[in-house]
């Protein structure tokens, strides 16, 4: 596979007229930590727009919530405060049920099956997205979702009262369902959650333990899949109608390629921050069957509720994906 560098040389000899325009600053804002893989991938995808564009595109990464906080990346990117932005998009479940749909628990629970998933629910997210004032450029996935915790955990009824970090409607609702304590907390703010006790639990992927240093307060990491969360990359609908052809098809280009790259990336990442996680001294393990079979039951319930609110179009998108199963 071509990397993003490579295709920036070749796209550059396209962008025609770009060169000779003004140099534009699109500032894009991004929840995670510089050295997450997202964010990495971002960068490399805003170098390929440059130089793809002659340079008449500039985009400027601010990670780790420095220009606006998560939950704020979305609704800056709609209103024209920020051109472009990336956001974990099943945050805003809220919105619409489709933006959900990649963490229904336990549906896809691998790369190859959240790809498909995906595959089917694209062109419902850009219908969607862009009755939002967005367009659509790339996403990646995130690795397979584990939960975290600060003691031993070997079934549900253990959760009971534990103080649990949701980051969207399906992590508050499973929450509920597992007689945690749900407390809203992006990304940026979750190792002084967990250092100071506000949240004593959460799920997520091995890269953002591993990114946060959760080692400093939880102890163990069981591996469930229950789901792969989804990062998107989308610009202002304005600001990119603002652009002329072999722009937008140049950035167009280069979003191609990082959707790419950010899938390996994703890959990758998943063995690397797991053993991460290890030599930080954390217990990581495979759930056992007590615990699996709690938490299929709740994502039974999770999927049932997640279905009659999405509707036809949230039925439709995943007859199509078990139909290619």
């Amino acid at each position: 596979m071509r990397t993003i560098k490579t295709l920036m040389a070749a796209t550059a000899l396209t962008a025609v007229g770009a060169a000779s325009a003004a140099a534009e600053t699109w500032d894009l804002p991004l929840a995670y930590p510089a050295t997450n893989f997202h964010s990495e991938n971002a960068a490399d995808f805003g170098a390929c727009v440059g130089q793809a564009t002659g340079g008449a595109i500039n985009i400027v990464t601010h990670p780790n919530g420095s220009l606006f906080a998560g939950n704020d990346i979305k609704r800056a990117v709609q209103t024209g405060q920020a051109p472009i932005g990336e956001r974990l998009i099943s945050a805003h479940q809220n919105e619409n049920p489709m933006f959900g749909i990649d963490s229904i628990p336990f549906l896809a629970t691998s790369f190859e099956d959240h790809e498909r998933l995906w595959e089917a629910a694209g062109p419902a997210m850009v219908e969607i997205l862009d009755a939002q004032n967005l367009v659509y450029l790339y996403s990646v996935a995130w690795p397979p979702q584990g939960l975290y915790f600060k003691r031993e955990i070997n079934s549900v009824a253990d959760m009971e009262g534990i103080r649990f970090r949701s980051y969207n409607t399906a992590t508050a609702r499973m929450a509920e369902l597992t007689g945690m304590r749900p407390v809203q907390i992006e990304a940026a703010e979750l190792s002084q959650a967990l250092a100071t006790g506000v949240a004593e639990s959460f799920i997520s992927s091995g890269a953002t333990g591993y990114d946060s240093q959760v080692w400093e307060s939880l102890t163990h990491f069981y591996e469930v899949d229950a789901w792969l969360p989804r990062n998107i990359i989308f610009a202002n609908k304005q600001a990119w109608a603002a652009l002329d052809e072999a722009t937008q098809t140049a950035i167009r280009d280069c979003a191609a390629e990082a959707k790419a790259a950010g899938l390996e990336r994703s890959i990758a990442y998943t063995n690397f921050t797991l053993d991460g996680l290890r030599e930080g001294g954390m217990i990581v393990q495979r759930a056992g069957d007590e615990l699996m079979e709690g938490l299929r039951e709740v994502g039974a319930i999770m999927t049932e509720e997640w279905l009659q609110n999405a509707g036809d179009t949230g039925r439709a998108v995943i007859e199509a994906y078990r139909a290619g199963n």
